[in-house]
């Protein structure tokens, strides 16, 4: 079962997600557009999913409002991921139901951080 979904269209971000927190404590698992990470959320209910704003198919803010609605996934986390980097981006994102958004370019190591902070295995 994994640990993470990361949902992004770029596959080089996904590569650089993966890499950043992929680990023999993390397993990571991965989708190039909406409508694969929904499918993918629904089949393996991961605790954490880390989702880009934009992409094909549903949005990152689409899927997130989809995880927020439904009961079975109301243990899931969300770290959003996006350049949209106004107020009112971040803003939008939190109040959707959002742990975390981090804007690109994001640090690693800040990343790193929040997937273990989100998934208990650092302290708050």
């Amino acid at each position: 079962m994994p640990d993470v979904l990361v949902a992004d269209d770029e596959s080089s971000m996904r590569e650089l997600i993966r890499t950043t927190i992929e680990s023999d404590r993390c397993a990571v698992l991965e989708a190039g557009d909406g409508n694969q990470a929904w499918a993918l959320i629904k089949l393996h209910r991961p605790p954490l999913v880390v989702l880009d704003v934009q992409m094909p198919g549903r949005s990152g803010l689409e899927i997130l409002k989809s995880i927020r609605s439904d009961p079975t996934l109301v243990a899931t986390h969300v770290i959003m991921l996006s350049s949209k980097a106004l107020a009112s981006d971040v803003a939008a994102g939190l109040a959707a139901g959002a742990d975390f958004y981090l804007t690109k370019p994001f640090s690693p190591l800040e990343l790193l951080n929040r997937v273990e902070r989100t998934l208990g295995r650092l302290p708050t």
